[in-house]
């Protein structure tokens, strides 16, 4: 299951972003996961809570964002939504599109209690 070595990077990206002391603060993380990046969000979420559970982030939550898959065609010059995984352009069936989204995974902010700032 890749989603724990995920989880186990979120939050060793979060001890980069955040002092020791602050962890107790942390209260949210959100992440972007694109619709084609083959994580499961599911077991992303389980991994991440079973990782932060009875340490010092034991009360941050993952919210775990999709975003979709979208091309941009070097032929027709549009940008397209289409079947997940598709690099096609839905204008003018071209194959020479670019991927502009879906396939990525990154976090977005690392929310803080009331007392705290947003570090990310």
């Amino acid at each position: 299951m890749h989603e724990l070595s995920l989880a186990q990077n979120i939050v060793e990206i979060i001890h980069q972003h955040v002092a020791e002391n602050d962890l107790p603060d942390v209260v949210s993380v959100k992440i972007l996961v694109g619709e084609c990046s083959g994580i499961v969000a599911e077991s992303l979420a389980f991994s991440f809570s079973a990782l932060v559970n009875e340490t010092l982030l034991r009360n941050a939550r993952l919210i775990i964002q999709k975003n979709p898959f979208a091309v941009y065609c070097n032929t027709c010059k549009q940008k397209s939504s289409n079947e997940w995984g598709m690099n096609l352009c839905v204008w003018c069936g071209s194959t020479d599109c670019e991927i502009l989204s879906g396939t990525e995974m990154h976090i977005v902010e690392i929310a803080m209690n009331e007392t705290a700032n947003e570090i990310v």
